[in-house]
């Protein structure tokens, strides 16, 4: 009698049995206590919690900038953190974009060679990084500011060149700290928008929030709180 064959499923990020502790002292802080959940290409996915829930300690940890003190994260079945910290660094330039919550943009560079500085350590010719840097410009509705400085733009044009710098080199996965925290509610709409336009272009996006109202512009929505997560 044959026997039917089971297909092993594969998800993008698998977190198991995940925590992190923080020394204060002699007092021990447990940022994320357990974590278990999974996250599969092509998401959109919200992570919401409040202020010191553990929610961007987690999006620190899946973007393989902060070692957990136990459990694995695994993405695309590879383990982050048995890689070597060059390693790391090589695969969250291949696989992930980083919008992080207070932009990060270098005050006296201007937003065109902000958004190259992904591609600094790419060997991609300085042609081409232009080439690229005014596509993505243009993608998020800024090709007129390239020769801006940062201070010269309002927040909400801030937000789309850090959206800009974190997709330049079209990584897969896109992760978002508080994408929409500092901006009014126009302005945040209009970048939600943006970001569901990259995800029905292909991208895995992964956003951190406080925002209820932003979870809505996402598939699904996983709750953290007191360093634990919840699945909705």
């Amino acid at each position: 009698m044959a026997t039917a064959t089971v297909e092993k499923v594969e998800h993008l990020f698998e977190v198991r049995n995940l925590g992190k502790d923080y020394q204060s002292g002699d007092t021990t802080v447990q940022a994320i206590r357990t974590m278990d959940f999974h996250i599969d290409d092509g998401e959109f996915v919200s992570i919401m919690g409040q202020s010191g829930s553990g929610k961007s300690t987690l999006l620190s940890i899946m973007g393989g900038l902060n070692h957990p003190s136990r459990g694995q994260m695994l993405v695309d079945s590879l383990d982050l953190y048995e890689l070597s910290s060059e390693q790391r660094a090589d695969f969250r330039s291949e696989y992930i974009g980083i919008i992080f919550q207070s932009f990060q943009l270098i005050s006296y560079l201007t937003v065109l060679e902000n958004i190259k500085m992904p591609m600094a350590i790419t060997g991609i010719p300085a042609k081409k990084q232009d080439e690229m840097a005014r596509s993505v410009l243009e993608k998020v509705g800024l090709v007129d500011k390239a020769d801006r400085l940062p201070d010269q733009l309002s927040g909400g044009e801030q937000e789309r060149v850090a959206i800009a710098r974190a997709i330049v080199n079209n990584p897969p996965i896109l992760l978002a700290d508080e994408p929409t925290g500092n901006l009014d509610s126009e302005t945040s709409e209009e970048i939600m928008k943006l970001l569901m336009e990259l995800n029905r272009e292909g991208q895995t996006i992964i956003m951190v929030t406080h925002n209820p109202d932003s979870c809505r512009y996402s598939g699904r929505t996983i709750e953290v709180k007191d360093g634990n997560c919840f699945l909705q």
